[in-house]
């Protein structure tokens, strides 16, 4: 990749003026240059640098999304546009720093469509830093802002946004696709992992609890953000205070508790999803009472008690979904995961599936956690 000028060349494809998407987007300034920043695997993320007439530096992020993913990325936009007006409209002064803000075109629309893709940019929030490694202070201060996010959103009017994503979070359909793999068994699996498809068919009827809470009116819906783990949020560099919740391009109709769910997932299990070793595999209870206290301080009120209820069987329903996603993926001969090599996706799966099991065997201490935050 070289820039010349305003020219950025992608590798593989031709070149493209830079300079039409900062004029489109009204960025002024002296263009300084820019870097791309290697973050999540999906969108490509560049920041770019201006001197304003002061002489005061002024960042943006220019993105591109990856459209094979995001099939509707106007409806994400639209989504994402909706939530950072309605959050930003509440905090005010603390708005620069606490929630992403778009930049748009003279049409008034938050990106941009030419040859070269789909664009966005947005103001480049300064002093800040993410975690990829959990630990109990930052995994409860992040349980805060993903709380806050709850909150804050509590009163938008859901019904607006998009499902970009059909079903995202439907472990009913998440089962149903499993039980389709198993039959049609395409890459000739299914014998070998026997063991498996029965942990997960086993717990069918629990993994379900979440959507039929919601389709019977149980639990309220809501808006979620989807993708909750710990480097989605800021904190700021000199006080490690949360900031701001980033990585928007999920968020959509559902409920709470896939937020929290997928968050104590991801979040409080002491190896990565890909540890073969399952030994090292360990649901840390610490962690989960450290999230779960940030995460009911300041959104406990904005909850109903039938989604606080519904804190354990969350962690352990959106566990058994990935198991049940990574075991579709290996029965359908590794189609949408990556994968390093043959045994990756049940390696994932034996992962995932030893998480749920110590789950379970904590569910009791589980629920008498989130009783006892969930009163103070």
């Amino acid at each position: 990749m070289s820039l010349s000028g305003n020219q950025i060349e992608i590798q593989g494809e031709h070149c493209m003026d830079f300079s039409e998407l900062i004029r489109a987007f009204g960025i002024s300034g002296t263009f300084q240059g820019y870097e791309e920043l290697f973050v999540g695997n999906i969108n490509q993320t560049y920041k770019l640098q201006f001197l304003g007439e002061q002489d005061e530096l002024k960042e943006y992020i220019l993105q591109r999304l990856n459209t094979y993913v995001f099939k509707n990325p106007r409806e994400v936009m639209e989504n994402i546009r909706q939530v950072t007006s309605h959050i930003g409209a509440q905090l005010g002064d603390d708005a620069p720093r606490r929630v992403l803000h778009f930049r748009t075109t003279a049409d008034g629309v938050p990106y941009v469509e030419n040859e070269t893709g789909f664009w966005r940019a947005y103001r480049y929030i300064d002093r800040a830093k993410t975690y990829d490694i959990v630990s109990a202070d930052h995994f409860e201060q992040a349980g805060y802002a993903y709380g806050q996010f709850q909150g804050e959103l509590a009163d938008f009017p859901v019904e607006t946004l998009h499902e970009t994503i059909p079903h995202f979070h439907d472990t009913p359909d998440r089962m149903r696709q499993l039980h389709e793999a198993i039959r049609e068994d395409r890459a000739g699996r299914a014998t070998e992992v026997q063991p498996e498809i029965r942990f997960i068919l086993d717990r069918e009827q629990q993994a379900g609890v979440i959507m039929e809470a919601l389709n019977s009116g149980r639990i309220p819906l809501r808006v979620t953000h989807n993708d909750t783990k710990i480097n989605n949020v800021l904190f700021d560099t000199d006080t490690d205070a949360p900031i701001c919740v980033i990585d928007l391009d999920t968020v959509m109709p559902g409920s709470a508790l896939f937020d929290y769910g997928d968050a104590i997932r991801s979040g409080a299990n002491t190896a990565g999803e890909d540890e073969e070793d399952l030994s090292l595999v360990h649901f840390d209870l610490e962690l989960f009472e450290r999230f779960t206290a940030g995460f009911l301080r300041s959104a406990g009120e904005r909850l109903t008690d039938e989604e606080i209820r519904l804190f354990p069987q969350a962690a352990q329903i959106l566990t058994l979904e990935l198991c049940a996603r990574f075991l579709t993926d290996y029965l359908n001969g590794d189609v949408y995961f990556k994968v390093k090599k043959p045994s990756h996706n049940l390696i994932r799966t034996r992962n995932q599936i030893e998480l749920a099991r110590q789950m379970e065997e904590h569910m009791h201490e589980m629920a008498a956690i989130v009783e006892e935050y969930s009163h103070r």
